[in-house]
């Protein structure tokens, strides 16, 4: 397993990534949260990268495939906790992610789930 903890809250599952992750739990990550989704008929997924001073491309791919991923299983995806150095960095870098949708906190991500409506930021 990747080692990143997935909390269900009442049919939203709550990932924290706390450390900087290689690209093979990455992969393992977003293996884990499909099948969690599946486990716990989970309607909402945040993904919070608050500690993250970087997010490469690989891990930005990966990201817009869980959602893609989730999406297909009947959950929505928000990642929250984005940092301004990496919100740049991935406009710096033309990452184009359509869909993916963020919010500022997990708060803010559990209210853009609960009313459903569009996301505060969606990249295209």
């Amino acid at each position: 397993m990747s080692g990143v903890p997935v909390i269900n809250l009442h049919g939203v599952l709550l990932v924290t990534i706390q450390d900087e992750l290689l690209d093979y739990s990455v992969t393992e990550l977003q293996q884990q949260i499909t099948e969690q989704v599946v486990e716990h008929q989970a309607r909402g997924v945040l993904i919070d990268i608050s500690v993250l001073d970087v997010v490469d491309s690989f891990l930005a791919k990966t990201l817009h495939d869980i959602a893609a991923a989730t999406s297909l299983l009947a959950a929505k995806t928000v990642v929250v906790g984005m940092r301004p150095a990496v919100a740049i960095t991935l406009v710096e870098l033309g990452l184009v992610l359509p869909g993916l949708r963020t919010a500022l906190s997990v708060e803010a991500g559990l209210a853009l789930l609960r009313h459903d409506g569009p996301a505060r930021t969606e990249l295209r």
